[in-house]
């Protein structure tokens, strides 16, 4: 009693036909993780730094 491959295996041909979620793809590309883990600290960094300077009282 053979029975037929294709039969016994689970049907996973419409795997590939679901989009690729946003965030697995953006966990999927390392250069597009390196510059966003370079860029945000830097602006932020920047962004604190403006802010501390505007915060400073003006001397008479």
């Amino acid at each position: 009693m053979s029975q037929d491959p294709a039969q016994a295996a689970p049907a996973d041909d419409d795997v590939g036909d679901e989009p690729v979620p946003m965030m697995q793809q953006l966990c999927d590309n390392p250069f597009l993780l390196l510059f966003l883990g370079v860029a945000m600290p830097t602006v932020l960094y920047i962004v604190w730094g403006v802010m501390e300077i505007v915060g400073i009282p003006i001397s008479k």
